[in-house]
C-alpha cells in the first residue's frame, strides 16, 4: 500500500480505575490503561510501534514507555494542555498514513486529587510566572479567573445568562447519571449551581469542573491492521488544530475559542458538516467552555450558545445534540488533561457500547451514530484539537 494512503482507524480504547484512586501511582494507571486498551483492541503490545504521552515525568514518553515495556520507533510528546491528546492523535494518524508507524499508542494517567488528598502537592492557582505569564499573574489573573473573565464577555456581548451557564452543568450531570462510572450521579439543578460557592465571578463550584484520579489510552492502527483486532474499526476521518494566545491581552476575542480554527479545519478535511454529527465531546473544565466550543464548531452561531444549550439540547435521552454523554468533566472524571478520556467515550458511541447513555443514530431507536466529534481545548483557550471520527 503507498504511504500517505492509508486509512486509520481507532482499534483500543480503555480507562483505568478512575475517581477515587488512593493506592495507585501515575505510572501504575498508565499501566493499566494501556494493558485494557490493547485488551480490547485484541492485539498484543509487540505491535505497537509508536508512542505518545505527555504529563509525567522529566521526559514525558521516553520513561512511560520503559515503564511499559515498548521501544517505539515513532514518539510524540507534544504538551498543549486539555487538548494535547486530540492534537497527539491527529499527529499519530499523519504518521500511520505516511507509513512512519502501524501502530500508536496513547496513555494518560494522573493521580491529581490523591496527591492532594495526601498533602503530596497543594492546589495550585496558577501555570507559574515566567515569559508572558509575569505580566498578569501578580494580579491575580489565575487560570479560572481567565476562564471567569472571558465568560463575562461572552454575557457582556451576547446577553448569554448565568442560568443559561448552569444549564451546561445540570445537562451534564444528567448525563453522568446514566454512566455508573461516573463520579458524581446524583441530580442537580440550576438553582443548585447558583446558590454553590463562588470560585471566581460568574463561576460557582458546579460551574467548575471535578478534580479525580484516572487515566486513559487509546491505540490508533494501519487500516491492515484492522482485520487482526476483535473491535470495529472506528475511523478517523478529518482533524484539526491551532494555537491562538498565551497571554489574555494577545487573544483578540474572547467569546471564539481556537476550536473555531480547529474545528473548521476538521470538518473540512473529513468532507462533512456540523448538521450531520451525531454527538459531541467537548473539554468542559468550566461551563463556558462547552458554551462558546458549540458556537466555535459551528453548531449554532456566534453569540447563540446560551439559547442553545437550553431545553435540554445536550442531555443523550431526548437531546438534538448529545454533548459530554458520559458526564465531561463537570461530573464523570477529570484528573488533569482530559482530552484523551473524550476520544475513549467517542469511540465507545461509535461502537455502540454507550449502555444506557448510548446515544441513538439519525434513524433513531435501535440505529448507532455514524458520525462524532471531539473537541478539547488547553490552557485558557490558548490551545485546540478537533477529530472528527466515524464508523463504517
Amino acid at each position: 500500500m503507498t504511504p500517505g494512503s492509508r486509512k486509520v482507524a481507532v482499534v483500543g480504547v480503555a480507562l483505568s480505575d478512575c475517581g477515587r484512586v488512593d493506592d495507585a501511582t501515575p505510572y501504575a494507571l498508565h499501566a493499566q490503561a494501556a494493558r485494557r486498551a490493547l485488551a480490547d483492541a485484541g492485539l498484543g503490545r509487540e505491535v505497537v510501534d509508536g508512542f505518545a504521552s505527555a504529563g509525567l515525568g522529566t521526559l514525558a514518553p521516553v520513561e512511560v514507555a520503559e515503564y511499559l515495556g515498548l521501544r517505539p520507533t515513532w514518539v510524540d510528546s507534544t504538551s498543549v494542555g486539555g487538548a494535547t491528546w486530540e492534537v497527539m492523535a491527529a499527529h499519530a494518524a499523519d504518521a500511520i498514513a505516511a507509513g512512519h508507524a502501524k501502530a500508536v499508542l496513547l496513555v494518560y494517567g494522573s493521580t491529581a486529587r490523591a496527591d492532594i488528598r495526601a498533602g503530596r502537592r497543594t492546589g495550585n492557582l496558577s501555570f507559574g510566572s515566567r515569559g508572558p505569564l509575569q505580566f498578569e499573574v501578580p494580579y491575580g489573573h489565575t487560570l479560572i479567573a481567565k476562564y471567569a473573565m472571558a465568560a463575562r464577555r461572552h454575557m457582556l456581548e451576547h446577553g448569554t445568562t448565568i442560568e443559561q451557564l448552569a444549564e451546561v452543568a445540570v445537562q451534564a450531570r444528567a448525563n453522568a447519571a446514566l454512566n455508573p462510572d461516573a463520579m458524581f450521579r446524583d441530580p442537580i439543578t440550576v438553582d443548585d449551581v447558583l446558590s454553590g460557592p463562588m470560585i471566581a465571578d460568574p463561576f460557582t463550584k458546579l460551574h467548575c469542573c471535578i478534580r479525580s484520579d484516572g487515566g486513559a489510552a487509546v491505540l490508533l492502527v494501519a487500516e491492515e491492521l484492522v482485520r487482526d483486532c476483535r473491535t470495529a474499526p472506528v475511523w478517523v476521518l478529518g482533524s484539526g488544530e491551532h494555537v491562538s494566545h498565551s497571554a489574555m491581552s494577545e487573544w483578540p476575542d474572547f467569546t471564539t475559542g481556537p476550536a473555531a480554527v480547529s474545528g473548521r479545519l476538521a470538518f473540512e478535511r473529513a468532507g462533512v458538516r456540523p448538521e450531520e454529527i451525531d454527538f459531541a465531546e467537548i473539554y468542559d473544565a468550566f461551563t463556558y467552555m462547552t458554551l462558546v466550543t458549540l458556537e466555535d464548531l459551528g453548531f449554532c452561531g456566534k453569540g447563540e450558545g446560551g439559547a442553545f444549550v437550553e431545553k435540554g439540547r445536550l442531555l443523550v435521552r431526548g437531546g438534538e445534540l448529545p454533548v459530554n454523554t458520559d458526564g465531561g468533566g463537570l461530573s464523570a472524571q477529570h484528573p488533569g488533561m482530559r482530552g484523551l478520556f473524550l476520544l475513549v467515550e467517542a469511540v465507545r458511541q461509535l461502537r455502540g457500547e454507550g449502555g444506557e447513555r448510548q446515544v441513538r443514530g439519525p434513524g433513531g431507536p435501535g440505529e448507532l451514530p455514524r458520525l462524532g466529534v471531539a473537541s478539547a481545548t488547553g490552557g485558557w483557550f490558548c490551545s485546540s484539537g478537533t477529530l472528527v471520527l466515524g464508523r463504517d
